[in-house]
């Protein structure tokens, strides 16, 4: 298999060819980082005809990072078993601010304000407050990294609200997946969505040990490609009847930017790596010609900046941009 025809497979599973709808997207891409809202609802305009969210949650799940994906998948995403880092303040155990007996009245607390409406973060902060909390426990129960919110949002007792405002809502009732179910399917839409795909490139997605993702490849229908002596899975035998695209817009964090191994990349030229995947943990928003990254975008009020770090066909970027962007009015190319 060509470069290009593993380029072109992967950005066909991530449903950059053909406009699809919101909750395929999702669930196909094994929900969508949203650390950052904007950026994972960027991603979405990008890949979907119009954005519906309602049917979405937000909260942590692959990699203990915060995700967008289908209320429907709540069993999937927080199934049995799972094992990523929590500090002792993201769990109801005994922290050094507050024991646990406090903690789980505070998590009480919390559900059932959510339950009577008092979703905003600020509000339910008060209503702890009123109850007794103390600063030194609130600096454990309202930690700006998790806290109880997030113990309360890993045991799927609430979650976050799709909206840039920290709110919040119960979760509806489900049952946890076991952990070798949830695993083989998420591996499956995986190596159908992301791939062709290596072994490390999905223990990189997943957070995991490539033995434990090689547990569940071992049950799926994968096919081999070769190319410049790696191995690349995939399960979609289908070959797309298309060319890549001339141009493609991505968000930042995108799942295409997301889901591979980071040190080396079939799109992103090893020269530029560290312009794209920051030092600091940022993914820029990237712009893709014939297939390859050549450089990254900001919008912001009507304006778009765009820094190109290799030579690019400009008048193809304008034009794919101008169509993104309907209340375009400038371009700067830097």
């Amino acid at each position: 298999m060509t470069k290009d025809e593993l380029i072109l497979r992967r950005i066909t599973g991530h449903h950059l060819l053909m406009p699809s709808e919101t909750q395929t997207v999702v669930q196909d891409l094994c929900g969508v980082q949203a650390q950052f809202l904007g950026h994972a609802l960027q991603g979405l305009a990008f890949r979907c005809h119009e954005v519906h969210t309602d049917g979405l949650i937000k909260t942590w799940s692959i990699r203990g990072t915060m995700h967008l994906f289908s209320v429907q998948d709540l069993p999937i995403f927080l199934h049995e078993g799972r094992s990523h880092f929590l500090r002792p303040i993201d769990t109801l155990e005994t922290d050094r601010y507050i024991n646990a007996k406090r903690k789980a009245y505070f998590a009480d607390l919390i559900v059932e304000a959510i339950h009577n409406g008092i979703d905003e973060r600020q509000a339910i902060k008060e209503a702890c407050q009123n109850a007794g909390m103390t600063n030194l426990e609130s600096k454990s129960i309202f930690d700006p990294w998790g806290g109880t919110i997030r113990a309360l949002c890993e045991a799927g007792r609430i979650c976050h609200k799709v909206q840039e405002k920290k709110s919040y809502q119960i979760c509806p009732p489900f049952e946890p997946m076991d952990e070798h179910a949830a695993g083989l399917e998420l591996t499956r839409r995986y190596f159908t969505h992301f791939g062709p795909a290596t072994v490390k490139d999905a223990a990189t997605f997943f957070g995991l040990t490539q033995s434990k993702i090689k547990t569940w490849m071992q049950q799926l229908p994968l096919s081999e490609a070769v190319y410049d002596g790696k191995v690349y899975y995939y399960i979609n035998e289908k070959i797309p009847e298309r060319n890549i695209p001339d141009c493609l817009f991505l968000a930042g964090f995108d799942q295409l930017m997301l889901g591979y191994e980071k040190t080396e990349s079939l799109m992103v030229p090893l020269e530029h790596m560290r312009q794209i995947y920051t030092l600091s943990g940022i993914i820029r928003p990237v712009i893709l010609v014939n297939g390859e990254v050549v450089g990254w975008w900001n919008f912001k009020n009507s304006k778009l900046q765009i820094t190109l770090f290799c030579p690019a066909d400009k008048q193809i970027i304008t034009e794919t941009a101008a169509k993104l962007w309907p209340t375009l009015s400038q371009i700067v190319y830097l």
